[in-house]
């Protein structure tokens, strides 16, 4: 255990830099993911023809092709945040389209009638949407969110092949130095991951119970 002992400060720091990817995008993802999810459901047709641009574009492009244009791509047109908010912007951006999806079957969960309703006594599209629809969809769309944030934590990854030193990064770090404990290398730096997303798993668990409640 000797990797352990000697390099748990790294460690901690990989994983840290692991939370703050996610932390950073999935922040993002939330917020274009939830604009996105009202272009889609807009009675605009130029909204929701974006808003479908949007997420078939991102949907089917990979992750990896995202963060290389926002690694390399960005800076040569004079856009540059830095390494870590450029990716964080590619894992944001890419996130977002699945979060969209997620908000809008949400909104379809909501019965008609409560928009109607809502429209009947003068409430603006805006207005009923986050007042009426968007807090009914979002408790129904709290096990799919979670999974998008689970496998959000997953993509994290990627970002240790362009040099971000986070939980993946260490762990090959690790490997370079202590060849002959791999094995436990490998389930040491999974086990922080699967805490990572148990945490996740017990924030949606407690947000159902509290809004079953309510």
């Amino acid at each position: 255990m000797d990797w352990l002992t000697d390099n748990y400060v790294n460690i901690l720091r990989g994983f840290g830099e692991t939370l703050r990817l996610l932390g950073a995008s999935g922040a993002l993802a939330l917020v274009l993911g939830t604009l996105v999810a009202l272009a889609r459901v807009s009675p605009v047709p130029i909204l929701r023809g974006v808003g479908t641009f949007y997420v078939t574009i991102f949907r089917n492009t990979p992750l990896l092709v995202l963060i290389l244009i926002a690694y390399y791509g960005l800076p040569e047109i004079g856009i540059d945040f830095g390494f870590f908010i450029n990716i964080s912007l590619a894992m944001g951006t890419y996130t977002a389209a699945f979060v969209a999806e997620a908000i809008r079957s949400g909104f379809n969960g909501v019965p008609l009638g409560q928009a109607e309703a809502a429209r009947a006594i003068g409430m603006p599209f805006m207005t009923s949407m986050s007042q009426v629809v968007l807090p009914q969809a979002f408790r129904l769309v709290v096990p799919p969110m979670a999974s998008v944030y689970i496998a959000l934590t997953k993509n994290t990854s990627l970002a240790a092949t362009f040099g971000i030193a986070e939980a993946t990064f260490r762990m090959r770090g690790l490997f370079n130095d202590y060849a002959s404990q791999m094995i436990q290398i490998f389930v040491g730096i999974s086990l922080g991951y699967i805490l990572i997303v148990a945490v996740i798993s017990w924030i949606a668990t407690a947000f159902e119970r509290r809004w079953a409640v309510a």
